[in-house]
């Protein structure tokens, strides 16, 4: 018997720095890959925190993380919930860089785009969208948010999964923006 254990240990570990040497070759996009190729099932439900939770995840023992946080937080519920457009200077440089694919790069680019369908309204004290998590490294912040989608399996249905925008900050000002979005 305990051989046996030592061959799957071994099979195991194989299978293992397979996929590790696969991630440093593909990056992030293995775990994508190898999860539509995996048998479809359903996972844990994603839940936000509640509001009052939020101000918690803005804290950070690095002063310059938790600055950072808090201007993307900011910028999040006063210039895209509350469509506070006019105060987008305070937030991009001039030259912010898009990876949305509907959005083309510049301040005024992102402006221009979020004008079309953004109404003026009172910044709220915290985010209104669904919120996860709220993480950053270096100069970079991530939101992370629970979206709820059509399930496409089961018509009338609906799934939760989790989408994301981060940010890449410099000089105190948000100069690069990613997301999970498709093109439309």
């Amino acid at each position: 018997m305990p051989m046996i254990k030592t061959n799957l240990q071994n099979q195991t570990m194989t299978v293992l720095k397979t996929i590790r040497s696969a991630a440093l070759v593909l990056g992030g996009f293995t775990i994508s890959c190898m999860l539509l190729m995996a048998p479809a099932q359903a996972g844990s439900a994603v839940t936000a925190v509640a509001t009052d939770a939020q101000q918690a995840m803005l804290l950070s023992d690095d002063a310059q993380l938790a600055a950072n946080k808090k201007l993307v937080f900011d910028f999040w519920r006063v210039v895209i919930e509350a469509g506070q457009l006019e105060l987008a200077p305070q937030y991009l440089s001039d030259e912010y860089i898009q990876h949305n694919p509907n959005i083309a790069d510049g301040r005024t680019a992102f402006v221009a785009f979020f004008a079309k369908f953004s109404k003026h309204s009172a910044a709220q004290p915290h985010i209104r969208s669904p919120l996860v998590n709220i993480v950053a490294e270096g100069p970079y912040v991530t939101l992370v948010f629970v979206q709820t989608l059509p399930d496409p399996a089961q018509p009338g249905k609906t799934y939760t999964t989790t989408a994301f925008d981060m940010f890449r900050l410099s000089q105190g000002k948000i100069v690069e923006h990613w997301d999970s979005m498709h093109k439309s």
